[in-house]
């Protein structure tokens, strides 16, 4: 692992560069950026967020047919936004979710429960269990946190 990388001599105190209304990050360069949502394609946009609104226990915020959207609160980002995919879902998600529960095992039965299913991706024996939402998305839930 490489050592992280220092901010230019001058970038202000402790390497941060201090903009107004911004995020500093230590590489000294202001972040203005807000992560708002990720976008989910589906074949049922409405069915897929309601079922993923299900399974977090979030609100939904917008429930049009084609552009459904949930979060943890209604004011709380960042959020799911499920649109309407035109192409159907043919190999592993590039980009996936994880999540880590206080009981494992306990949410993935519930998860079961409420229509994932067990999803093999090639991961072999692992602390961690993969599941599909019901349209095949991947994702997956944790262990314990150790430490």
């Amino acid at each position: 692992m490489s050592a992280p990388r220092r901010a230019p001599r001058g970038a202000g105190r402790g390497g941060l560069n201090p903009v107004a209304g911004a995020a500093r990050t230590h590489y000294g360069a202001a972040m203005t950026l807000e992560w708002e949502q990720v976008i989910v394609d589906a074949a049922d946009p409405e069915g897929l967020g309601r079922w993923w609104a299900g399974a977090l226990g979030w609100v939904v915020v917008n429930d049009e047919p084609d552009e459904f959207e949930i979060r943890p609160a209604p004011d709380r980002l960042p959020g799911l936004l499920f649109v309407r995919g035109t192409l159907p879902k043919t190999e592993k998600n590039r980009l996936h979710l994880d999540f880590r529960p206080d009981d494992r095992n306990a949410e993935v039965g519930r998860l079961l429960a409420l229509g994932a299913r067990h999803a093999d991706i090639g991961q072999g024996e692992q602390p961690w269990v993969v599941l599909a939402d019901p349209e095949g998305n991947e994702f997956c839930v944790l262990g314990a946190r150790r430490g």
